[in-house]
């Protein structure tokens, strides 16, 4: 009986040891995105801003090729997101997010004839919701779905909290 009251006075501190980010914590995040254009490697890293809000950076890069043209996309972004873990009380285990993005594309493509860049919209706003299942302390998968980001679509892969 002891041991159910004190588990019960600790769930809430236990919340806070793993789900969503806490304040000044930093967190890394990498995988695979779906796009129209190849598939993207991503990686990136969010940091714990305050209650529930985190704040992030984002790398992205990709290559394909399609009719004799050979593509390549480097993308950053910047995110902001909101955590709904304690609004909705998910459990510790999960952390379910929404927010927006600033983003920047270089997307060039080369045949054997020239290569080019193409200049038209470098920058984008986009828009993300997401969830990861920490399956330990420290380690969590994650997907991610949205658009107008660098990986458009939607991505999964791992997260490692510092």
């Amino acid at each position: 009986m002891k041991k159910i009251l004190l588990s019960l006075l600790l769930y809430p501190f236990i919340l806070k040891a793993q789900a969503p980010l806490e304040n000044g914590n930093l967190q890394l995040n990498a995988g695979l995105g779906t796009s129209g254009w190849g598939i993207p490697v991503y990686v990136g890293l969010d940091y714990g801003v305050g209650n529930n809000f985190t704040i992030g950076a984002e790398a992205s890069y990709r290559s394909y090729e399609s009719y004799g043209y050979k593509s390549t996309i480097i993308g950053i972004q910047g995110n902001g997101n909101y955590h709904f873990n304690e609004i909705l009380a998910i459990p510790s285990k999960w952390d379910f997010y929404a927010g927006l993005s600033l983003n920047y594309y270089n997307w060039s493509f080369d045949n054997d004839f020239a290569e080019a860049v193409i200049d038209d919209s470098n920058f984008g706003i986009g828009v993300q919701i997401g969830g990861r299942y920490f399956f330990s302390e420290k380690f969590a998968i994650n997907l991610e779905g949205g658009g107008g980001n660098a990986t458009s679509g939607g991505k999964i892969g791992i997260t490692y909290k510092f």
